[in-house]
């Protein structure tokens, strides 16, 4: 259960272990933004790297 929330990300993923109980914030300190596609053109190609399971 993460607290301490990062007001620099806003994040609505409650499933992440990094998610903020409570508040759409990500607890980490920095996080890493990927893609899957060889070349992204809209944001649905993008993927936080720094997601975790619950």
């Amino acid at each position: 259960m993460n607290s301490n929330a990062n007001k620099s990300i806003e994040c609505t993923v409650q499933q992440c272990a990094n998610h903020c109980v409570g508040e759409n914030y990500c607890a980490l300190e920095k996080i890493l933004v990927g893609t899957h596609e060889q070349n992204p053109t809209v944001d649905q190609c993008t993927d936080c790297k720094s997601f975790r399971k619950k």
